[in-house]
Protein backbone atom coordinates (compact mmCIF):
# COMPACT_ATOMS: atom_id res chain seq x y z
CA UNK A 1 0.00 0.00 0.00
CA UNK A 2 1.42 3.28 -0.80
CA UNK A 3 -0.03 7.29 -0.15
CA UNK A 4 0.56 10.02 -1.55
CA UNK A 5 2.99 12.36 1.08
CA UNK A 6 -0.23 14.86 1.67
CA UNK A 7 -1.95 11.78 3.72
CA UNK A 8 0.55 10.91 6.36
CA UNK A 9 1.31 14.64 6.39
CA UNK A 10 -1.88 15.55 7.37
CA UNK A 11 -2.33 12.58 10.01
CA UNK A 12 1.23 14.38 11.14
CA UNK A 13 -0.16 17.80 11.24
CA UNK A 14 -3.83 16.00 13.26
CA UNK A 15 -1.19 14.15 15.76
CA UNK A 16 0.97 16.93 16.61
CA UNK A 17 -1.79 19.18 17.21
CA UNK A 18 -3.65 16.18 19.23
CA UNK A 19 0.40 16.35 21.40
CA UNK A 20 0.49 20.28 21.63
CA UNK A 21 -3.49 20.07 23.31
CA UNK A 22 -2.35 17.40 25.81
CA UNK A 23 0.90 19.04 26.49
CA UNK A 24 -0.96 22.26 27.53
CA UNK A 25 -2.75 20.31 30.65
CA UNK A 26 1.13 19.85 31.97
CA UNK A 27 1.19 21.89 35.16
CA UNK A 28 2.95 25.49 35.24
CA UNK A 29 6.08 26.22 37.20
CA UNK A 30 5.44 28.78 40.45
CA UNK A 31 7.40 31.76 39.27
CA UNK A 32 8.55 30.44 35.80
CA UNK A 33 7.38 32.01 32.01
CA UNK A 34 8.04 28.06 31.01
CA UNK A 35 7.25 24.73 32.22
CA UNK A 36 7.46 20.94 31.30
CA UNK A 37 4.74 21.49 28.18
CA UNK A 38 7.62 23.64 26.94
CA UNK A 39 9.50 20.87 24.72
CA UNK A 40 6.89 18.75 23.76
CA UNK A 41 4.93 22.20 22.26
CA UNK A 42 8.30 22.67 20.55
CA UNK A 43 8.60 19.22 18.96
CA UNK A 44 4.66 19.23 17.97
CA UNK A 45 5.47 22.60 16.14
CA UNK A 46 8.32 20.99 14.41
CA UNK A 47 6.21 18.02 13.32
CA UNK A 48 3.44 20.48 11.83
CA UNK A 49 6.19 22.12 9.85
CA UNK A 50 7.61 18.95 8.13
CA UNK A 51 3.34 17.77 8.03
CA UNK A 52 3.39 20.79 6.38
CA UNK A 53 6.31 20.17 4.04
CA UNK A 54 4.79 16.81 3.19
CA UNK A 55 1.49 17.98 2.23
CA UNK A 56 2.79 20.62 0.26
CA UNK A 57 5.19 17.55 -1.71
CA UNK A 58 2.16 15.50 -1.80
CA UNK A 59 -0.09 18.34 -3.78
CA UNK A 60 2.98 18.70 -5.98
CA UNK A 61 3.03 15.47 -6.84
CA UNK A 62 -0.88 14.35 -7.06
CA UNK A 63 -0.66 14.46 -11.13
CA UNK A 64 1.93 11.22 -10.63
CA UNK A 65 1.30 9.76 -7.69
CA UNK A 66 -2.52 9.01 -6.51
CA UNK A 67 -3.62 10.06 -2.61
CA UNK A 68 -3.74 5.81 -1.93
CA UNK A 69 -2.40 2.78 -4.13
CA UNK A 70 -3.54 -0.66 -2.88
CA UNK A 71 -0.62 -3.60 -3.71
CA UNK A 72 -1.26 -6.94 -5.10
CA UNK A 73 -1.16 -8.32 -1.96
CA UNK A 74 -4.35 -7.32 -1.54
CA UNK A 75 -5.81 -9.04 -4.20
CA UNK A 76 -5.48 -12.44 -2.36
CA UNK A 77 -7.71 -13.39 0.49
CA UNK A 78 -5.62 -14.99 2.51
CA UNK A 79 -3.44 -12.18 2.95
CA UNK A 80 -6.50 -9.62 3.52
CA UNK A 81 -7.49 -12.45 6.35
CA UNK A 82 -4.13 -12.15 8.41
CA UNK A 83 -4.17 -8.38 8.08
CA UNK A 84 -7.54 -8.91 10.14
CA UNK A 85 -6.31 -11.50 12.18
CA UNK A 86 -3.77 -9.80 13.08
CA UNK A 87 -5.67 -6.62 14.25
CA UNK A 88 -8.55 -8.40 15.86
CA UNK A 89 -5.80 -9.90 18.20
CA UNK A 90 -4.51 -6.43 18.92
CA UNK A 91 -8.11 -4.86 19.70
CA UNK A 92 -8.63 -8.65 21.43
CA UNK A 93 -5.01 -7.73 23.92
CA UNK A 94 -6.31 -4.36 24.32
CA UNK A 95 -10.29 -4.75 25.27
CA UNK A 96 -9.23 -8.03 27.55
CA UNK A 97 -5.62 -8.03 28.99
CA UNK A 98 -7.02 -6.43 32.09
CA UNK A 99 -9.98 -8.50 32.75
CA UNK A 100 -8.30 -11.70 31.33
CA UNK A 101 -4.26 -10.99 31.83
CA UNK A 102 -1.86 -10.63 30.06
CA UNK A 103 -0.66 -14.65 30.51
CA UNK A 104 -3.55 -15.96 28.80
CA UNK A 105 -4.50 -13.22 26.16
CA UNK A 106 -0.77 -13.50 25.18
CA UNK A 107 -1.16 -17.42 25.22
CA UNK A 108 -4.30 -17.45 22.95
CA UNK A 109 -2.60 -14.87 20.58
CA UNK A 110 0.76 -16.25 20.26
CA UNK A 111 -1.31 -19.78 19.53
CA UNK A 112 -4.02 -18.09 17.69
CA UNK A 113 -1.41 -16.63 14.97
CA UNK A 114 0.80 -19.45 14.71
CA UNK A 115 -1.32 -21.82 14.10
CA UNK A 116 -2.93 -19.20 11.14
CA UNK A 117 0.54 -18.86 9.74
CA UNK A 118 1.44 -22.21 9.36
CA UNK A 119 2.64 -24.36 12.60
CA UNK A 120 1.58 -27.53 14.19
CA UNK A 121 -0.70 -26.98 17.33
CA UNK A 122 1.46 -29.04 19.58
CA UNK A 123 4.86 -26.84 18.31
CA UNK A 124 2.33 -23.66 18.39
CA UNK A 125 1.42 -24.01 21.79
CA UNK A 126 5.35 -24.96 22.94
CA UNK A 127 6.73 -21.81 21.05
CA UNK A 128 3.03 -19.36 22.71
CA UNK A 129 4.00 -21.13 26.52
CA UNK A 130 7.94 -20.19 26.37
CA UNK A 131 7.40 -16.92 24.56
CA UNK A 132 4.56 -15.81 27.52
CA UNK A 133 7.17 -16.98 30.20
CA UNK A 134 10.09 -15.04 28.95
CA UNK A 135 8.27 -12.36 27.77
CA UNK A 136 6.28 -11.80 31.24
CA UNK A 137 9.63 -13.03 33.12
CA UNK A 138 11.70 -9.91 31.46
CA UNK A 139 8.90 -7.26 31.77
CA UNK A 140 7.33 -8.12 35.28
CA UNK A 141 9.94 -9.47 36.94
CA UNK A 142 13.22 -7.57 35.47
CA UNK A 143 12.04 -4.35 34.16
CA UNK A 144 9.36 -4.02 36.40
CA UNK A 145 6.36 -3.53 34.14
CA UNK A 146 3.30 -3.92 35.60
CA UNK A 147 1.31 -6.53 33.60
CA UNK A 148 -2.09 -7.75 34.19
CA UNK A 149 -2.76 -10.53 36.20
CA UNK A 150 -6.40 -10.52 35.06
CA UNK A 151 -8.40 -13.95 36.33
CA UNK A 152 -4.95 -15.69 37.25
CA UNK A 153 -4.48 -12.91 40.22
CA UNK A 154 -5.26 -15.35 42.86
CA UNK A 155 -1.85 -17.08 41.56
CA UNK A 156 0.39 -14.55 41.25
CA UNK A 157 4.05 -14.55 41.94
Amino acid sequence: MRFNNAVPGTLLILFAMAEIAYAMTFPRLHGQNYGPDLFPTLIGIGLIVCGAILIFQGIADRATVPMVEIGDWAQDRDNVLNVVIVLGCIVFYILLSDSLGFIPCSLLILTTLLIRFGSTWRLSLFVAVLTTFVIHTVFAKVLLVPLPWGILLPVAW
